[in-house]
Parts: C-alpha cells; sequence; structure tokens
C-alpha cells in the first residue's frame, strides 16, 4: 500500500486568543497562514489546502492571493482551495486564478471546489439560494469545460454564454487538478464518481465509519461511469490538534472549539455542545483528532481502515489555538504522526 498523504487545512480564522481575549487581525492571521504553509514543507508536509470564506471569524476570501504568497517561499508541497464556493464563483476566474498559481509554484495548484456550507458568498456575488445546486452543477461543468479544452463554446442559465473563446493561462499540470468537497451528501458522491473526480470527505461530527456508505457508493459510481476507481484518491478532512501531551491538546482546543461549534450553531439552530459531547468527539470513536501524536496517528490509521483513504488533512485552526502551538502541531504532525503512519 503506498505512503498515505498528510497535509492541513485552514480557514484563516480570527477568532479570539485566550490568552488576550481579542482577535488576531485579518494581516496577521494571513501571514500566519504563509508561515503555516513554509513550516508544512519543511517537516516533509504533501499539502496544505485554504478554505473560501466571506466573514469577520475567516480571513480567507482570496485564497488563490494567499497560495501565491506561500507558493514564492516554498518548493515542494501542494497548495490547494479546501474549498472555493464554485457556486458563487465564476469559473473562468476560478481557472485564471489557480492555472495562475500552478504557473507560478511550477506545477503545485489543486482546486477543491464545492458548495459551500457557508452562504455568505450567494447575496454578496448576487445569487439566490434557491438555486444553491443548480449553481454548482452548471458551474462545475463550465469548469471542467474551460480545464479541458483551451478554446470553449458553452452556454448556460446563470452566466452570459462563451462563443468559441480562448482562455488564458493554461496551467502547467495537464490536467489542472480539480477535487470535490463533500460534506456526506450521496447525490454529491455520485456526481464526483460520474464525473471522475476524486473527493475529499469533510468529516465535522459523529462517527467517521458512517461515511463507508458513501465511500461505497463514490466507487460505484466511478465503476459504472467506466472509471477504475484505483485511479482516483479519497481525502479526508478532519479537525483536530496535536500536542506533546494528549491531555494538553483537549484542553488547548476544547474552550475555542466549543465556542466556535456553538457560535454556528446558533447561526444555524444547533443546539449548545455539551462536554460529554466533546468528550465522545475527541475519543476513539469520535471526529475530532486530538491528542499526542501516537493518539493521532491511531485515530487515522483507523479511518485509513475504514474508509480507504489516500490522503489526510488536519484542520488545525478549528478554534482559538495561540499560533505557536499551532505551529507545534503542524511540526508533530509532519515528523511524528508521519512516522507512525507510515511505518518509519
Amino acid at each position: 500500500m503506498p505512503d498515505m498523504e498528510l497535509g492541513l487545512t485552514s480557514f484563516a480564522e480570527t477568532h479570539a486568543e485566550p490568552t488576550t481575549g481579542e482577535p488576531i487581525s485579518h494581516g496577521e492571521r494571513l501571514r500566519n497562514v504563509v508561515a503555516e504553509v513554509e513550516l508544512a514543507e519543511q517537516v516533509g508536509l504533501d499539502v496544505y489546502g485554504l478554505g473560501e470564506h466571506h466573514r469577520v471569524d475567516m480571513a480567507a476570501s482570496a485564497v488563490a492571493v494567499t497560495l501565491g504568497a506561500a507558493a514564492a517561499r516554498t518548493k515542494r508541497i501542494r497548495l490547494s482551495s479546501a474549498v472555493v464556493v464554485l457556486s458563487s464563483a465564476d469559473p473562468v476566474r476560478t481557472y485564471q486564478d489557480f492555472a495562475t498559481l500552478d504557473l507560478l509554484s511550477e506545477g503545485r495548484a489543486e482546486l477543491l471546489v464545492g458548495r459551500g456550507s457557508f452562504v455568505e458568498s450567494f447575496p454578496l456575488f448576487g445569487y439566490s439560494l434557491s438555486d444553491y445546486d443548480a449553481l454548482f452543477t452548471e458551474k462545475l461543468e463550465l469548469l471542467l469545460a474551460i480545464r479541458d479544452s483551451e478554446r470553449v463554446t458553452w452556454e448556460g442559465k446563470f452566466r452570459a454564454p462563451i462563443s468559441d473563446q480562448a482562455i488564458y493561462p493554461r496551467s502547467q499540470q495537464d490536467p489542472l487538478p480539480v477535487w470535490i468537497g463533500v460534506g456526506g451528501t450521496p447525490a454529491s458522491m455520485v456526481r464526483a464518481g460520474n464525473l471522475g473526480l476524486p473527493v475529499a470527505l469533510a468529516i465535522i461530527g459523529g462517527e467517521p465509519a458512517r461515511f463507508r456508505p458513501l465511500v461505497d457508493l463514490y466507487r460505484r459510481s466511478l465503476q459504472e461511469a467506466g472509471h477504475d476507481p484505483d485511479d482516483f484518491p479519497l481525502a479526508v478532512h478532519g479537525l483536530g490538534h496535536i500536542a506533546d501531551d494528549g491531555a494538553e491538546a483537549v484542553e488547548t482546543i476544547q474552550p475555542g472549539f466549543t465556542a466556535t461549534m456553538n457560535k454556528i450553531g446558533r447561526e444555524r439552530g444547533w443546539p449548545p455542545l455539551t462536554p460529554e459531547q466533546f468528550d465522545w468527539m475527541a475519543g476513539p470513536d469520535g471526529s475530532l483528532v486530538v491528542g499526542d501524536s501516537k493518539t493521532v496517528a491511531t485515530k487515522v490509521l483507523q479511518w485509513r481502515e475504514v474508509l480507504g483513504i489516500e490522503r489526510f488533512m488536519l484542520h488545525t485552526s478549528a478554534g482559538s489555538i495561540p499560533h505557536a502551538q499551532t505551529m507545534r502541531s503542524i511540526e508533530l504532525l509532519g515528523t511524528e504522526v508521519s512516522q507512525i503512519v507510515r511505518g518509519r
């Protein structure tokens, strides 16, 4: 079995740090992201993904710009969106942004797209939530047409038509890697399988084993569409934190993670996260990847066995964790956790 790829994701969260009670500035947080990418490369991680959001508590609204800054300071690590909200984006500009990133990074860009679990971008860019799925379907179709052909003729409902138009620059990678981000919707897995696109599963809550039927559905959809499932990697994005001491890791993430989940819960009508629920999530069968290096590696290997994943992405900024502790978490993932997971 080939080595599992290990990486990181972030939304460039700007939640208040517990030491000061004040939110970090957007500028400092974005500079921290670039520093995180640099460290991730230094410790041998494979990929860093940055997610698009349009909120005061998340600084990464211009993902390709931030990843471009990271590209200038790295040589090997792959640079991905995680995700670009394609439903409210222009596929032409999205392709151009990531083709440019691919050229600047000498072939290290990846484009992970999704429908978006946060919806601020829809009214911001003039779209209706009633068209949530139709927007994504149409824009993905256009994005793939642009990726696969230098000249495009296309017509749809939500964007002006394109008539034999050439779109530049072209990516160094041919084709530019496009992944689908999925939160647990069967239809999304079927769509990715039918289109022959790799999938990144966002495991935010519940028992990870419950995603196995979705993985089976994806593999079956690939096969029925004439694709070899072995050719399409499966990634998982999990929230968590690593520290030298397991209890310290839990104590570090719990206050900020709980506050963040409760803030989002108030927006969406979820009940508050209880201490008992947090303890279960942080336990062996839960969705939080938190603890010392051995504990985290054990959970990653368990997910690999249950879900058949080829890439694991640790979301390192799920709460108000000070930058220095986030950097230590990254260091441990790239050194100690990777040694266990890769059997070295």
